[in-house]
């Protein structure tokens, strides 16, 4: 059983495969069994790791409180403990934030982060702004009408159901990780580090609209756009097959500067 030692904290994670490096950074419902579709379609020509955040899934969660300010560390964590120097990181929604974190935080060991579904804390007032109007008009649908097609909930209540029971077996929760978006990074910074980001979005996301993800493209120079039709927001779950060939499309052409000098 893979354990790396954050500070202190223990955080489980697993590795499949073998190939270039795929990190995947679960939500606040997920942990790491909730990428099965995606290492069962990777795996043979991709390492895929899969990480729960301290409070999720089998990593230590006996802490009095969560501050989401350690999680990026707990990525970091993995990435030092299998010595990877080239690995792309794969968030979701506000694991994206997590993720662009970790990579700030060891460049050399990520040449790459998709953000999935997020904007990745990216300190910026009109993204803000923009992030702000969407979350307004998502709280008025009911949780799951924000993650799921209502047609998905409909024709495929089993898996629906699966999903939900996911959340289950963590301890943090959602107002665990808000906190990971005070003082993000700049535009400028990220920049700076040399690590290649994309932004993966759903064309249906209740949550994040197509418009604010492509206007933080349009700000971040260098980004990468990948917009999959019809997809809601946990695209990972409801899409698989879009999700897995977008990010396996990612994972074969980004290549950051300084692993083509």
């Amino acid at each position: 059983m893979p354990i790396a030692d954050s500070d202190g904290t223990s955080i489980y994670y697993e590795r499949h495969g073998s190939g270039p490096a795929i990190l995947f950074v679960h939500g606040s419902g997920g942990h790491h069994a909730a990428w099965w579709q995606q290492v069962a379609a990777l795996r043979e020509e991709f390492t895929v790791l899969t990480v729960d955040l301290r409070g999720f899934g089998k990593s230590d969660s006996s802490m009095a409180e969560f501050d989401g300010q350690d999680f990026p560390g707990d990525v970091v964590a993995v990435l030092d403990h299998e010595d990877i120097t080239d690995a792309m990181l794969v968030g979701q929604s506000i694991g994206s934030v997590a993720a662009l974190r970790a990579a700030l935080l060891r460049p050399e060991r990520v040449s790459s982060v998709v953000l999935g579904h997020s904007l990745g804390g990216i300190s910026h007032p009109e993204l803000t702004e923009l992030a702000a109007a969407d979350r307004a008009e998502a709280v008025k649908l009911p949780v799951i009408d924000r993650l799921l097609t209502t047609s998905f909930q409909r024709e495929r209540a089993d898996l629906t159901f699966l999903f939900q029971q996911m959340g289950t077996f963590n301890v943090a929760r959602m107002q665990d990780l808000r906190n990971l978006d005070t003082n993000g990074p700049s535009l400028e910074e990220i920049g700076a580090s040399g690590v290649r980001v994309a932004f993966l979005a759903g064309e249906k996301d209740a949550v994040l609209s197509v418009k604010t993800v492509t206007r933080a493209h349009e700000l971040l120079a260098g980004s990468h756009l990948e917009i999959v039709p019809d997809a809601p927001h946990s695209m990972y779950w409801e899409a698989p097959e879009q999700y897995n060939t977008a990010v396996a499309r990612l994972r074969r052409t980004l290549t950051a500067p300084k692993e083509a000098a």
